[in-house]
């Protein structure tokens, strides 16, 4: 350190410099997370191929599901009009 310098100005000048090294590997360490992730997302996430069947089954299920629904609608809808009828004969 310098002599003629102020002390104050002395510690000014290395806590700036700690700090932009401390912002710098903050950095460097932020990459390599980033980097390191996206291997492990490229390794856990399924392929392209997969993501369609993927894709295609839940389009299935939709569908079987609205089937369901429709069906137990149109069971419904047919008792309540056979109700009707038999009061309406009453």
């Amino acid at each position: 350190m310098d002599d003629e310098k102020p002390i104050i100005e002395q510690a000014m000048e290395t806590a700036t410099t700690a700090v932009e090294a401390t912002k710098e590997a903050a950095v460097t360490a932020v990459k390599k997370v980033r980097k390191a992730a996206k291997k492990v997302a490229k390794k856990v996430a399924p392929k392209k191929a997969s993501r369609k069947k993927a894709k295609k089954a839940s389009k299935k299920a939709s569908k079987k599901a609205a089937k369901k629904s429709s069906k137990k609608a149109a069971k419904k809808s047919a008792k309540k009009a056979a109700k009707t009828k038999k009061k309406a004969k009453r």
